[in-house]
């Protein structure tokens, strides 16, 4: 059993590998050489038009990729044929930025036709969006292509919600490749943006590991029955990339139940602390998950397609 494990791992990551070799940080060096310009231009106009939506270009990129892939299927719309990923429990009234990205791809389409895919614009406009907000920035490995489908079910079964424990969320990010530190240091993304009332709800009301002053807080802003969508930061600086979501946890003072587990007395509790102390560690770490991130299961080569409109198959 345990060789037939051993060989099982050397196959998965040596699929990994071969895709992750097909992306390169000078895919469009040639074909498209302004890209990078372009899009960095349109995330700054759409993040000091308003800074929430930085977190949102981030998010869209995270919830892309735990869906079969970084390929830009959470941007579809529902067709005849299959249900897309918006209405999915994770990302219905929650998931947004679908405009920003729509303005970018014409932008690029006008300089570049069927040239840029959409998973790629997804993965140049999070790493421009945590820069703008102060983070740190790392070279986007870029040549994705955009599935022709999406899928409703996969989008609800593997985004993990704001009510996982530890165990599931090492589970859910292990199932994408990504090992308990590349978990924490994503989970940091939190550090920016904000989260409805609906999410956070139960924590403010049922849980005993939350700073009590905060819980007092919150509750004014989302009552025990209704306001669903009422917001509050997922940490004391909003706006700001930087180690604040792992000194807010240290405190208690995570907002969501899934934030707190990463530092309540288990296996994750060292790297909250560590993190919490040495911001430059956490954007290395942050960097490097990002771009593993960014490399699940692309489709490339003949693969897919270039999408002209992200919200529809060509």
């Amino acid at each position: 059993m345990a060789s037939f494990l051993s060989f099982a791992s050397v196959i998965f990551f040596s699929f990994f590998a071969i895709a992750f070799s097909q992306l390169s940080s000078t895919f469009y060096d040639s074909s498209c050489p302004d890209v990078l310009s372009t899009i960095k231009t349109a995330v700054h106009a759409a993040v000091v038009k308003e800074k929430r939506m930085g977190a949102s270009l981030l998010r869209l990129h995270f919830h892309d990729c735990f869906v079969n892939g970084c390929d830009g299927s959470i941007l579809l719309d529902d067709t005849s044929s299959f249900t897309g990923e918006k209405t999915a429990l994770p990302n219905a009234n929650s998931v947004r930025g679908f405009d920003v990205i729509d303005t970018i791809k014409s932008q690029v389409e006008s300089i570049c036709p069927k040239v840029v895919s959409c998973a790629d614009i997804l993965a140049v406009a999070a790493r421009d969006a945590v820069v703008i907000l102060g983070g740190p920035s790392w070279e986007v490995e870029l040549g994705r292509r955009d599935s022709t489908t999406a899928s409703l079910d996969a989008a609800n079964s593997d985004i993990p919600g704001p009510d996982s424990d530890l165990s599931s969320l090492m589970s859910a990010f292990s199932k994408k490749g990504l090992n308990t530190k590349e978990m924490v240091a994503l989970s940091g993304s939190h550090t920016i943006g904000e989260a409805r009332c609906t999410s956070f709800r139960a924590r403010i009301y049922n849980e005993t590991n939350i700073d009590s002053s905060l819980a007092m807080s919150l509750k004014s802003n989302c009552p025990s029955t209704g306001s669903d969508d009422k917001l509050s930061p997922l940490d004391s600086t909003p706006v700001i990339f930087d180690n604040s979501y792992y000194r807010n946890l240290v405190k208690n003072k995570g907002l969501l139940h899934s934030d707190q587990q990463l530092f309540n007395g288990g296996s994750t509790d060292s790297l909250v602390k560590s993190y919490s102390t040495n911001s430059a560690t956490f954007w290395a770490d942050f960097s490097s998950a990002m771009v593993k991130m960014g490399s699940i299961s692309p489709l490339t080569g003949t693969s897919g397609e270039v999408r002209t409109n992200c919200r529809n198959t060509n």
